[in-house]
């Protein structure tokens, strides 16, 4: 090949390479807008060990972009209590459908309410509870791909919230809440979206967390530690 052709050849990939999409939202280019939705229920919405209301994983997660040079627009629609049938519901709204359908970014948190309700209550209605969970949240994502199908969605596992119960309760509770994951991860998994993991790093510092024993929310400590998790998710 002479060195004229080399050189078009050159020209030719530079040019193909700049026109490909970036896939990395941590690299961002100063000024660029982002759209950010995030869905959930208390954890989203902020909600910290002593039931007040501040910022959740998706502010941090969003300062961390702020870093990153991103000009970020971030619509908070986390509900304290939501279930998985709420989150349904509230897809329904057109605001809310609206903003999905134009975000480049969504993170959503679902499914502890609709069983924490029973831990005590019915627990022989867990199962089903489980099921709904798996149902809805199927439904959820695919109708944000339906509406949204270029946005990245990336769906958040749940952490023990119960880490000061004795031995003999925790021997119950963890299989639950390994199954709990399980569905949100496969069905995350199922749709092409991102699973990101909470357990692990929750349960390194469980007193910094959840400094609350007789609640389950975290401190803004435990919120900075979730959204660090989201952005390594994001990163790779």
């Amino acid at each position: 090949m002479n060195l004229a052709r080399k050189f078009s050849v050159l020209i030719t990939l530079l040019v193909i390479l700049t026109l490909l999409p970036s896939t990395s939202f941590a690299k961002g280019t100063e000024g660029k807008t982002l759209d950010y939705v995030a869905l959930g229920d208390s954890l989203a919405a902020g909600v910290t060990p002593y039931n007040l209301k501040d910022a959740g994983y998706p502010e941090y997660l969003a300062d961390r972009f702020t870093q990153s040079q991103y000009k970020v627009d971030l619509n908070n629609f986390g509900v304290p209590g939501l279930k998985s049938s709420g989150l349904l519901d509230q897809l329904n709204n057109p605001t809310v459908l609206a903003e999905v359908a134009k975000a480049d970014l969504i993170t959503l948190n679902i499914g502890a309410n609709d069983v924490l309700g029973l831990l005590n209550e019915s627990p022989g209605a867990i199962p089903t509870a489980l099921q709904n969970v798996s149902i809805n949240l199927h439904t959820v994502l695919r109708t944000i791909d339906t509406v949204n199908p270029g946005a990245e969605v990336y769906v958040m596992g749940y952490y023990n919230s119960f880490p000061y119960l004795p031995a003999e309760q925790q021997a119950s509770l963890l299989p639950l809440l390994h199954t709990l994951n399980t569905i949100i991860e496969s069905n995350a998994i199922l749709n092409g979206d991102s699973f990101v993991a909470t357990d692990k790093i929750i349960a390194k510092r469980y007193e910094t967390y959840l400094p609350n024993p007789a609640n389950i929310h975290l401190s803004l400590e435990g919120y900075q530690a979730v959204a660090k998790e989201f952005w390594k998710r994001i990163d790779e």
